[in-house]
């Protein structure tokens, strides 16, 4: 069956067991950084700034290994001639026209939104094949997405479904079918590998891989942009040069090659093809016209160019020897300014004053209280200590009376109004909330307005109820004296409670 997809030198690999994986297949070659320096501190820094150098980035058009792309490029040539094909490392807008095709392969960095729309809906062509790179970034702006292929494919070469074969889809309009699209008129089957499908609503689907027991996954949409066109694939590794011993994938190169600049079955073309793959550089603006927002991204994004540049391939050796000079410059400076520098005898501890926090007494709980990290349920609660205790002093209370004790309490002795009482008891209430928090070791979180408010309440009731002072205190709470029967605990309770005509008259 795949006999007739594979040529003499190819027809080895339908035969292998292995895939082509997508994200471990570039070999990385390191190389160590020697710092000029004495410091082994230093050499460690230089040896970050210094990190692995990439031996070569797959899809190149320059690379001839298996991975790289050189094949593509001599096809291309061979198709539009050596001088209207253009492999670029830095795409100069200001030099592309509307006649012009760009094909990108793999790209990692996000082509300019602003030029690509402009020069597409110019009449310019252009063509992302990229799977796991940031052409999604760009595929994004036209609706185009992202999906997985079928895990079970009706075609695949050694029967992996990362291999899967993409077959041409044939365009249907109205009931006839009008052929394939111009880029796979002569493709039957494309091999690829490790690809990513592509969904839209409205682009036209150019390949396609069959499932069984799942729908069809598109690999490759064509459409219009203005007077332009784009085209996207979600498979890169289809015009490596190893698969391109493949007739179909081979094809499938000059149909692009073709579509892009030349032919589509409309009027011909005679512009140039700019290839650009993995990350390169954009600079100017399609049509000349610049701003100074696009001059400002330039400027960060070849900062940023610059920054990945030495990351990625370390820095010259000039640039190392003068950030070790300025290292050890700065370090000799610091340690001559650290050795010179006097130091005031420290103060013994036995002949220091003894801190407000750590002394006993009034003076020592006002500085525990007041100090900016102690939290404010503290104060709260000093608060409430101070009235029960003024209120204990006034009438005679028991040490720590119950919360509907005092209420009823300040309700029948202050002669406060309806609201001054309601205040009260909701300033009571959010003490005795305060202080089971603070007993089960989470202090509750009082502001300072709360806390202030409380305290004018507070005063306001001792001052209402004679307990600021001002008055003598009444002795012990009334109780049964000796000789004279005690009331039942519902009497005593009728007496704390103000009479309804007596709240009325206050």
């Amino acid at each position: 069956m795949f006999a007739a997809l594979m040529t003499r030198h190819g027809a080895w690999l339908a035969h292998a067991s292995f895939e082509f994986p997508r994200d471990d297949r570039r070999p990385r070659v390191r190389r160590r950084a020697t710092p000029r320096s004495l410091l082994v501190a230093l050499a460690a820094l230089f040896a970050l700034l210094a990190p692995a150098r990439e031996a070569g980035a797959a899809f190149d058009v320059n690379d001839q290994s298996w991975e790289g792309c050189s094949e593509l490029l001599e096809i291309a040539r061979a198709e539009l001639g050596v001088a209207r094909v253009h492999p670029v490392a830095v795409l100069d807008w200001s030099q592309i026209g509307p006649e012009d095709g760009i094909l990108v392969l793999h790209p990692q960095q996000a082509l300019d939104a602003d030029d690509t729309t402009s020069f597409m809906k110019a009449g310019g062509r252009l063509a992302i094949v990229d799977d796991f790179g940031r052409g999604d970034d760009t595929l994004r702006r036209f609706q185009i997405e992202r999906i997985p292929t079928p895990a079970r494919p009706v075609a695949a070469l050694r029967n992996r479904p990362a291999l899967a074969i993409a077959e041409p889809v044939v365009d249907v309009v109205g009931g006839h079918a009008i052929g394939p699209h111009p880029v796979v008129s002569q493709v039957q089957r494309l091999v690829t590998n490790h690809a990513t499908g592509l969904r839209h609503p409205n682009l036209s689907p150019v390949l396609r891989i069959r499932a069984v027991g799942e729908p069809d996954v598109i690999v490759a949409v064509a459409g219009q942009v203005g007077k332009g066109r784009l085209f996207a694939m979600g498979d890169p590794s289809a015009l490596m040069n190893m698969m391109l011993r493949y007739p179909g994938n081979r094809a499938f190169a000059s149909g692009l090659t073709r579509y892009l600049v030349d032919e589509d079955g409309a009027q011909p073309r005679r512009g140039r093809l700019y290839i650009v793959a993995n990350r390169f550089d954009e600079e100017s603006s399609f049509g000349g016209e610049t701003s100074l927002r696009k001059d400002f991204d330039a400027q960060l994004k070849a900062l940023a160019s610059a920054v990945e540049d030495a990351r990625r391939d370390g820095l010259p050796g000039g640039a190392l020897l003068a950030l070790a000079a300025l290292a050890g410059l700065g370090l000799a400076l610091w340690t001559a300014r650290a050795s010179a520098r006097p130091y005031r005898s420290p103060l013994p501890r036995y002949a220091r004053p003894t801190p407000l926090v750590a002394q006993g007494g009034a003076a020592g709980r006002f500085a525990v209280l007041a100090a900016p990290s102690s939290p404010r349920g503290l104060a709260f609660l000093e608060l409430k200590s101070a009235l029960f205790e003024a209120l204990s002093v006034r009438f005679g209370l028991e040490t720590n009376p119950a919360q509907e004790t005092v209420a009823r309490l300040v309700a029948r002795e202050g002669a406060l109004d309806e609201r001054a009482l309601s205040a009260f008891k909701e300033v009571l209430g959010t003490m005795y909330r305060v202080e089971a928090s603070v007993v089960a070791g989470k202090p509750a979180n009082v502001s300072r307005s709360a806390l202030l408010h409380a305290a004018g309440v507070v005063r306001k009731v001792l001052a209402a109820c004679g307990a600021d002072g001002r008055k003598p205190p009444r002795g012990s709470h009334p109780g049964p004296r000796e000789g004279r029967p005690s009331a039942s605990p519902s009497q005593a309770d009728a007496k704390l409670a103000p009479s309804p005509s007596d709240k009325g008259a206050r």
